[in-house]
């Protein structure tokens, strides 16, 4: 067993262990040691990170009885491997202690706002996710927006008001006495978080002294997820990095569309409005010049066998231009059609006149199968997207694939 050092003191950031065992995990080197500081993946909460006498420490698991295995890098730059450890080392542990801090804000933060939820809008967190950026919890029912803003706001009262966050052990016996905001899984001795008068809850995770050290709450946006909500929200530095990239974000809208902050919803959707009838507009005259680019594209085509093969690729073209050229030209009798876009991730529609015997999706499932994309269609015409590779080797690939039967 590993002595959990981050039980009583989520502040501890350099500590000395003895190494209890040496192996690998996956391939990767894992050390256990007598007691740690390291946090280790569990809860929704992600691993602590650091080092262990200077060499990197890169991940944390926790193996119940077997210990807390600390994997460290490979280093190979010399015969004696520096920074190899043995049973019976001694050893110094430091914590990367920006990296811990975020998620002890992100954590204590997840326990006011979901005390805030369950305590204002009768809604109970069912699961809790601390990610790279964002942190999500995901509520048993749907949640109004009102609601939410007045979870939000509740939640930032705890942290302004800075209350203590205590940490103490009890026995599972005991803990059913305790008003726990959430049924606790394991037996035995559990670690109890209490913020007085908001939350108690069974959690091995680490935490601030005080809500205050949260900083601020701030819900970034909520979906409907498995008939109840998920909300994502950030803390603490979180939030400050989340409010400069919003700030930045609206500065440059601002500065782009030559409006009061006040205005910027309504120059979005007039944008939008616009932009659909820009849109309307180019398929219209895409369809009136359809005919003319045909012709110029069926003259161009090359005669093998039967039929006439049309290969080509398209500046400026989406997926319904290219499709109403590749129609128009495969009216005509005698075509094999293929017309791609000119960007990669290339675009693909597969066309055919009527009587030549060429399957359209069975070219382009040739295509996919080389070089990528997703798509289908019908023997006479076949659109697809998402093909990579060298545009010459690929309109090399449709000429054949069109010619076959030719």
């Amino acid at each position: 067993m590993t002595d959990r050092l981050y039980y009583t003191d989520s502040y501890l950031t350099e500590f000395e262990a003895t190494v209890q065992s040496v192996g690998e995990i996956d391939g990767r080197r894992a050390v256990v040691l007598d007691r740690t500081a390291f946090y280790p993946t569990s809860g929704g909460q992600p691993f602590d990170v650091g080092s262990l006498n200077g060499v990197r420490v890169t991940d944390v698991i926790d193996q119940e009885s077997d210990g807390i295995a600390h994997i460290i890098e490979d280093r190979e730059d010399s015969e004696d491997r520096e920074g190899e450890l043995h049973v019976g080392d001694r050893v110094r542990g430091m914590i990367d202690w920006p990296r811990r801090f975020e998620h002890m804000q992100q954590h204590t933060g997840q326990h006011v706002l979901s005390a805030a939820f369950e305590r204002v809008a009768s809604a109970r967190t069912v699961s809790f996710h601390l990610g790279a950026d964002v942190s999500t919890i995901d509520l048993h029912r749907d949640v109004a927006l009102p609601e939410i803003h007045d979870a939000e706001e509740a939640a930032n009262q705890v942290v302004w008001e800075d209350r203590p966050v205590i940490i103490r052990f009890t026995e599972a016996e005991e803990a059913k006495t305790l008003p726990l905001r959430k049924e606790p899984l394991r037996t035995g001795t559990l670690r109890i978080i209490e913020i007085p008068d908001v939350d108690v809850s069974a959690c091995g995770g680490t935490h601030v002294a005080r809500t205050g050290a949260i900083g601020l709450v701030s819900v970034l946006g909520h979906e409907r997820f498995r008939g109840g909500m998920r909300v994502s929200f950030v803390c603490g530095v979180r939030a400050l990095r989340s409010l400069r990239t919003f700030s930045d974000a609206v500065t440059a809208s601002l500065r782009f569309l030559s409006v009061d902050p006040a205005e910027l919803p309504s120059a979005i959707e007039r944008a939008q409005a616009e932009n659909k009838g820009l849109k309307r507009e180019i398929k219209h005259l895409q369809e009136r010049l359809a005919p003319y680019e045909a012709a110029e594209l069926a003259a161009s085509g090359q005669r093998i066998g039967e039929w006439t093969i049309v290969a080509r690729v398209l500046e400026g073209c989406d997926a319904p231009a290219l499709k109403a050229l590749a129609r128009a030209v495969a009216s005509r009798a005698g075509y094999g059609v293929a017309l791609f876009s000119a960007t990669p991730p290339y675009l693909v529609v597969v066309a055919r006149s009527a009587d030549v015997k060429v399957d359209a999706a069975a070219v382009l499932k040739s295509l996919m199968t080389r070089f990528g994309g997703r798509g289908g269609g019908r023997p006479d015409l076949a659109q697809g997207g998402g093909l990579q590779g060298p545009l010459p080797e690929i309109l090399h690939a449709a000429t054949d694939a069109l010619t076959v039967g030719s």
